[in-house]
């Protein structure tokens, strides 16, 4: 047991990491769990797609709302007492909302409401738990570290939690959101054993909130690398919203698969996500960092065309898989590499511009492909995604170079 646990979790990476990803698998179970039983919670409630939608903006909208003030107070504050707070708050709603579910007094208004509520305290806690990792790892640790994060997401998050979410749901509508409760409280206790110094990283903060935030934006726009990589992100996530906004029709119309057959579609991509964990740590060893980034954005062009052309379901969900793969790659490397170039004053207010372009690209994305479907096709979003892909790719070849190693850059440039 010993040895499996150096090999997951190496001790150079100390204790205090142990204990984040401790707690980030266990909240990343307890969100799983919501992500079928908050949107099976409001279908009991409504059959209105519009307050259905609405349901899916509360999660959303706060990023958009507040993602850059989370930044800012995770650079002005405390941040392992923000986490434990904001944390704390999400477990206190959870149980206020088990409280009216058990007692039969919910409605849609108040699970819009509550999905707001905690979709807000969610933004400032993980917006602040990602500025810890370059806080207890090395620099040249950060992509394992963010691996090690990554894969709690994708198994407990995507993959285990959902299914395990619906079978509660189905054993009774509070159980859910009861043991998803636990499961945030358990986090904050978690998080409570970390032990980074206590204060804010800056020593002294006597700026408006406002100046904080503008010069967090100036700096990001000053760092050639940063800025290009951010938008890359932007580009990448309205490519790639656009074809899955519209997965279920596609595959029901295109594929020809059932509901069972979807969800096996949609859970693919977990299962590459998985296989690429256990290899991540040796291709940033034996694999130039330039060329991983290249290569895993390659694979998203790609996968795009090949998803444009199949009819298969078989193929459709190989491809899944390698979607899932590839994507896990991208994502861990590109965060590593950020958080490598960024100083450590500032990675919660240029975290908190990435989520934004993030979440951003995903809604222009989802509203691109809904609009380009309905014009052209269910095929034609994944055509949009790998022209756009493709082209994004081919301007930014080069520049990927500097990117990979933009920690090594000494003043930001223009």
């Amino acid at each position: 047991m010993s040895t499996l646990v150096e090999t997951v979790f190496p001790r150079r990476l100390g204790a205090g990491f142990r204990w984040l990803v401790a707690s980030s698998w266990t909240s990343n179970l307890g969100d799983g769990l919501m992500m079928a039983a908050g949107p099976l919670l409001v279908a009991s409630q409504t059959r209105d797609p519009v307050l259905v939608a609405a349901a899916v903006m509360a999660s959303q909208l706060p990023w958009l709302l507040f993602g850059l003030v989370a930044g800012a107070i995770a650079d002005r504050l405390d941040r392992r007492v923000v986490i434990m707070t904001m944390n704390a708050v999400r477990a206190v709603l959870l149980v206020g909302l088990v409280v009216v579910v058990w007692t039969g007094h919910v409605n849609i208004w108040l699970v819009l409401v509550a999905l707001f509520a905690m979709g807000t305290a969610e933004v400032f806690a993980d917006t602040t738990s990602s500025t810890l990792v370059p806080m207890l790892v090395d620099k040249r640790d950060l992509g394992i570290a963010n691996a090690r994060i990554m894969a709690g997401l994708i198994t407990a998050n995507q993959l285990a939690g959902p299914a395990l979410g619906a079978v509660l749901f189905a054993v009774g509508s509070a159980v859910p959101f009861t043991l998803q409760a636990a499961c945030v409280a358990l986090g904050v206790a978690l998080v409570s054993r970390i032990g980074t110094p206590p204060g804010a990283v800056r020593p002294d903060v006597d700026s408006h909130i406002r100046q904080d935030i503008a010069e967090g934006m100036r700096w990001l726009v000053g760092n050639r690398p940063v800025r290009t990589l951010a938008l890359v992100i932007v580009t990448f996530n309205v490519t790639f919203a656009a074809p899955m906004s519209v997965l279920v029709l596609w595959a029901q119309e295109r594929v020809g698969v059932d509901a069972a057959g979807y969800g096996l579609l949609a859970t693919a991509s977990a299962v590459g996500g998985i296989v690429a964990t256990v290899s991540y740590g040796r291709l940033e060893r034996r694999v130039p960092l330039a060329t991983l980034m290249r290569v895993a954005l390659l694979c998203e062009v790609v996968f795009h065309l090949a998803m444009a052309f199949t009819t298969s379901f078989p193929v459709a969900l190989g491809l899944m898989v390698f979607f899932g793969a590839y994507a896990f790659v991208w994502g861990t490397l590109s965060n590593a590499v950020r958080q490598r170039a960024v100083p450590t004053e500032l990675q919660g207010r240029v975290s908190s511009v990435y989520m934004i372009c993030v979440m951003g690209g995903m809604l222009l994305g989802s509203l691109l492909g809904g609009m380009i479907a309905r014009q052209w096709g269910l095929t034609a979003p994944w055509w949009f995604a790998f022209a756009g892909a493709g082209i994004t790719l081919v301007l930014v070849w080069r520049e990927l170079g500097h990117i990979a190693h933009a920690d090594e850059a000494a003043e930001p440039t223009a």
